[in-house]
């Protein structure tokens, strides 16, 4: 039966630094053959634990081992007797070496790969030597924990503030269980001075060719910080200056000038090239003023933009010769005959408030709308007729046309009807004219067929051209006969019955453009006779 010896194996109180030396303190134990029987690690730290170890303290007896061991022995005796012989020595054998010092003898454990025996046979004894394990000394420890630079490599994060890695101080205190003050100790112990204040310069400490410092954060928190020290890429070595007698010296001179020369060239190229510009720029800027001093003269055409001209700045004009002034910086009216132009822009271009250009404008007998719905009312000046109005954004324009052609705006819109007639309007018998004479006559032969729906319709600008009338003339005649454009889009046209068909006009909402449309009256449709085949129902389609 075997005799067994206990062992308290622990870890100490704050457990080991790094899992590697748990491991090789778990392996050294089973290299001594000692047996864990009992393992207590700590909840809050897995490398701190309690236990205890066990291992026999006698071998089982066994004749092999023994006869080993007497042979290991005798050999041993030889091999002395033939050392000392060889050196001229006559051994002597020590009675008081051979007697073993105990009952346990060393040739109870040879040397095959087993450990020695331990001597139980004074562990009453107190006055003899305590035999004890190398794990038992913790201050032999020492030299197997890792330095403070090897310790917190895993605890550092990039450096927000710099290049390198860092670790704050108070985070090693947390995770390594110590207070503060014991790591500020050791790091006073390694060599590191504690700065006082956030922008103190830092000093460096190099440790195996890293480099390490303190610094204190706006909170007062002090970190650890580390990089790599900066190797040296190249020495600095003296040049010499070339000699002024070297014939390289002037080549590199003429070299030099060549390229100076090029430089000058193209200089003077760039120069000529802009004087060729301005010049040619002058020309077109005379042959305009000379084309606006002739437009000033007589009206520009109705079709065609004015050329812009530049107002000197003075004393805003008065009376026509205001208006002939405008009249060269107004362009063509996108929305009906005549021409245009923003209060604004005019003010910018005769350097003057924009309330001094109303006002002048208003003691011409031109008045101002309140709003942006408010009908224009023209006035006729001269050889022209002018008008204001306001835009959706309360912006004033002045417009412009010739006498004899009064604005589209000017007139008389169709009757309002009332909400509960909206579904069907009423519809206005055409002016008492010879059908003969009758412009919607002569506009019905040149209206062409709808793609979609039924009816026929053209535009008012081709009628008028091809009737060879004025756009403006024939849009009022039109107006004259009944047919009003509705005022917004939602509201209903006036329509007006000529031999059997129904006209109206109304205004394409992409381009302004206006249409007179044309479609049989239901009373004619009516009287019609049936042509014996059945008419296919269409739906009902928005005019256009």
């Amino acid at each position: 039966m075997s005799l067994w010896e206990y062992k308290h194996i622990t870890s100490g109180p704050h457990g080991f630094a790094t899992p590697a030396l748990l491991e090789s303190y778990l392996n050294q134990l089973g290299k001594d053959e000692w047996e864990i029987i009992s393992f207590q690690p700590q909840p809050a730290n897995p490398l701190a634990f309690n236990g205890i170890a066990r291992r026999t303290t006698l071998r089982d007896w066994t004749l092999e081992s023994a006869a080993a061991a007497a042979a290991k022995v005798e050999a041993d005796k030889l091999r002395a007797e033939f050392a000392a012989k060889f050196q001229g020595v006559t051994p002597t054998i020590d009675a008081a070496a051979e007697k073993p010092d105990s009952l346990v003898a060393d040739t109870a454990a040879p040397e095959d790969g087993f450990r020695k025996l331990r001597d139980t046979t004074r562990d009453d004894d107190p006055d003899a030597p305590e035999e004890g394990d190398e794990w038992d000394n913790w201050e032999n420890l020492d030299d197997d924990l890792p330095t403070l630079f090897e310790a917190i490599k895993p605890h550092l994060r990039k450096n927000q503030r710099g290049p390198g890695q860092s670790v704050g101080i108070l985070f090693l205190s947390k995770r390594w269980e110590q207070t503060e003050a014991d790591i500020i100790g050791a790091l006073k112990e390694c060599g590191f001075a504690i700065p006082e204040a956030e922008d103190a310069p830092p000093e460096y400490l190099e440790f195996e060719g890293e480099l390490y410092w303190l610094n204190l954060n706006n909170r007062h928190e002090l970190f650890l910080n580390t990089r790599e020290k900066p190797r040296p890429v190249f020495r600095v070595a003296v040049a010499k200056k070339l000699d002024p007698a070297d014939p390289v010296k002037a080549l590199l001179a003429e070299e030099t000038a060549a390229e100076q020369a090029e430089k000058a060239r193209r200089e003077a190229e760039r120069l000529a090239r802009e004087t060729e510009h301005a010049a040619r720029r002058a020309e077109r800027e005379a042959q305009r003023a000379a084309q606006q001093a002739s437009a000033a003269v007589s009206a520009p055409a109705v079709d065609a933009p004015v050329e812009k001209s530049e107002v000197p700045a003075g004393p805003l004009l008065q009376g026509e010769d205001l208006l002939a002034a405008i009249r060269p910086q107004m362009r063509r009216n996108r929305r009906g005959p005549g021409y245009s132009g923003s209060t604004t822009y005019l003010s910018r271009a005769f350097k003057c408030p924009e309330a001094d250009l109303v006002a002048a404008l208003a003691a011409l007998g031109l008045s101002v709308p309140a709003t942006a719905a408010d009908k224009p009312v023209p006035s006729t000046i001269g050889a022209h007729v002018y008008w204001l109005n306001k835009d959706s954004r309360g912006g004033i324009w002045i417009n412009g046309d010739e006498a004899g052609a009064p604005p589209a705006e000017s007139a008389a819109p169709a009757a309002p009807v009332p909400e509960n007639q909206l579904s069907a309007p009423a519809v206005q018998p055409a002016a008492e004219t010879p059908a003969s004479g009758s412009p919607l006559a002569a506009a019905r032969l040149l209206l062409k067929a709808n793609k979609r729906g039924t009816g026929v319709s053209g535009e008012v600008g081709y009628l008028a051209q091809t009737l060879e009338q004025d756009h403006q003339h024939f849009l009022t005649v039109l107006t004259n006969l009944g047919l009003a454009l509705p005022a917004t889009e939602d509201d209903k046209p006036a329509f007006v019955e000529h031999e059997g068909e129904v006209y109206w006009l109304n205004k394409n909402a992409k381009n302004g453009s206006v249409w007179l449309n044309a479609k049989i009256s239901k009373a004619a449709a009516k009287k019609a006779p049936p042509t014996g085949k059945p008419r296919a129902k269409k739906t009902a389609k928005k005019d256009e």
